[in-house]
């Protein structure tokens, strides 16, 4: 069982209700259609995750520019280690990718997912 931490829901709560552009993008836009479960900034066992896909074990981190300085990628690499402990998949997409290449994350999602076009709820 992948540890949730009820420290954390608070936080995980205000992330929601406060997502980047490029979150927001990603999740109206793609991830809310999926067929099946994203859960939006949820945590695993210390860390709030962007979007969780439980039923596939993947995470989906959107990373801006400051994910470039070696002290982010240096935790970033510590996060993902711990994710891959409990055999989930990190798929990171930085800000700039959600903004000019849509298409190309959200196909690279798809594949990565062993999912295709079909597997996409119509827009409401």
């Amino acid at each position: 069982m992948i540890p949730y931490n009820k420290k954390l829901v608070s936080n995980a709560r205000t992330l929601r209700k406060n997502m980047t552009p490029e979150e927001n993008h990603l999740w109206y836009d793609f991830l809310k259609r999926l067929s099946v479960n994203v859960r939006r900034q949820h945590n695993i066992e210390n860390y709030i995750v962007d979007f969780y896909i439980a039923e596939k074990k993947v995470v989906i981190e959107i990373d801006g520019r400051q994910h470039l300085l070696p002290e982010h990628k240096e935790a970033d690499e510590q996060r993902d280690a711990v994710m891959s402990s409990w055999g989930i998949a990190v798929l990171r997409y930085s800000n700039d990718s959600i903004r000019n290449n849509f298409n190309a994350v959200a196909e690279d999602i798809l594949s990565k997912l062993e999912l295709d076009i079909s597997d996409l709820k119509p827009p409401k």
